[in-house]
């Protein structure tokens, strides 16, 4: 694998309105940003997966890109992202990464106070095995699932791209400009 691989890394901003801005941050491995998307999904809606499709297939990186790095299965509160589809459309490996095993009856729960519940949760399990990952500059594991790509080779994208913490870089970076723009700074867990 190329240590410059190419990662789109997507975070979603704060909860604020109904609308909720997504960014993603292109980079080259973890190490070199190289260009940064912006796009919206609604607040618990079940636009997701067709937004961030949108928005990968309109950018002009998209050809390049080999791996698109999502936090967490759910994006703007609670709406779910099928990775599989996300993958096949895109034509791209989709790794989501999670800094903690999720509580799949909390979420169930959760659902269930929203419209299309079973397909909400549904969604959430299509994304498949949980495999804890150890990077080399942490020992704080963080939890991935992938979809057209496999494990081993998404837990070593994991491992390349988290420079800094145990956090890959993509990701960590879009989440602080998604905060930074939409709270006047960033904040929260980076």
């Amino acid at each position: 694998m190329k240590p410059q691989i190419r990662v789109l890394g997507i975070d979603d901003s704060a909860l604020i309105g109904d609308r909720v801005l997504v960014v993603g941050a292109f980079f080259r491995g973890g190490e070199w940003l190289d260009g940064v998307v912006s796009g919206y999904i609604t607040r618990d809606g079940m636009d997701a997966t067709d937004s961030l499709i949108q928005l990968i297939m309109d950018s002009k990186h998209h050809d390049q890109i080999r791996v698109i790095m999502l936090d967490g299965v759910t994006y703007g509160g609670f709406n779910p992202v099928d990775i599989v589809e996300l993958s096949q459309k895109t034509d791209s490996g989709v790794i989501v990464l999670m800094r903690s095993l999720p509580d799949l009856e909390r979420m169930g729960a959760a659902a269930s106070h929203l419209p299309f519940p079973e397909e909400r949760m549904n969604l959430i399990l299509k994304a498949g095995e949980i495999q804890e990952v150890v990077s080399k500059e942490s020992e704080n594991p963080v939890f991935i699932q992938c979809a057209g790509i496999d494990m081993e080779k998404a837990i070593e994208i994991v491992k390349l791209t988290a420079t800094h913490s145990n956090i890959p870089e993509p990701l960590r970076v879009a989440h602080i400009i998604a905060t930074g723009i939409v709270c006047g700074e960033s904040c929260g867990r980076v």
